[in-house]
């Protein structure tokens, strides 16, 4: 669980994060959505650590990050998986050293249990056989599932993912969507997601956080966002017609 108390962060004299509070549970997919300049990157920078907020807390399973030493806060980051927007995978390493980075940077495992590991966390997203292909080799949606496969080599407590269906076709976000859920449960992962994806939204948006100026404007369920009158939430999500009509269909149930 990640639990964040009143935090504030500003830039010079622009205050981006204006007193945010929620609670982030573990084994749900918790979303952060919100429009371009709400603070949504901010606030998952800052629960990275690669923002300190000048007022409020972070915590993460009741260790207050701003509270840790060094030694504590550099443990803390081994419970940490990332999957980034691009996936940012490493072009000259093969999907198996890929997957294998964190175990050889984190731990003092040797090169057997390493590859052990990578051979179970791969044939946990379906890539069995891409061991020794390089990332220019497989499809966008794999190296979606080769970066799924880093990020949780490390067994983290909390995993983090920006973006995670920027750049793919919608079959193939709905299957990156249904996989990082499914991790989330099977691990019992605190899970945070920064999307723009409305269909990711109503697919895995077990709690979702809705930021405008800096400020948390509306939090809830996917079920509870068909049913808000709040007009911020509305207008952001419902903007397209498919949307609209599915709201509809669902009031009307």
């Amino acid at each position: 669980m990640i639990e964040i108390k009143n935090i504030e962060k500003s830039f010079g004299e622009t205050k981006i994060l204006k007193g945010v509070s929620t609670i982030f549970e573990a084994g749900k997919t918790n979303l952060i959505i919100g429009q371009s300049g709400s603070g949504k990157t901010v606030l998952l920078k800052s629960l990275l650590g690669i923002h300190t907020p000048e007022v409020g807390t972070i915590s993460f399973d009741g260790r207050i990050y701003s509270d840790l030493n060094s030694d504590e806060k550099r443990e803390l980051r081994t419970e940490i998986g990332m999957l980034f927007q691009g996936s940012a995978l490493f072009d000259s390493m093969t999907v198996s050293e890929n997957v294998g980075f964190p175990l050889k940077m984190f731990t003092n495992d040797n090169k057997k249990k390493i590859q052990e590991r990578v051979d179970f966390v791969l044939e946990r997203v379906a890539l069995v056989g891409a061991h020794n292909k390089l990332p220019s080799e497989i499809s966008g949606g794999m190296q979606k599932r080769v970066a799924i496969a880093r990020a949780i080599v490390n067994n983290p407590k909390y995993l983090f993912c920006d973006e995670p269906n920027s750049g793919l076709d919608p079959n193939t976000a709905t299957l990156i969507d249904n996989l990082i859920r499914e991790i989330t449960e099977e691990y019992n992962i605190t899970t945070v997601i920064n999307t723009h994806d409305m269909n990711s939204v109503m697919e895995i948006g077990e709690k979702i956080v809705f930021l405008k100026n800096g400020l948390k404007e509306w939090e809830g369920t996917k079920e509870e966002i068909f049913r808000t009158d709040n007009e911020a939430v509305v207008d952001f999500v419902y903007s397209s017609n498919l949307f609209k009509k599915v709201r509809e269909a669902y009031l009307k149930e």
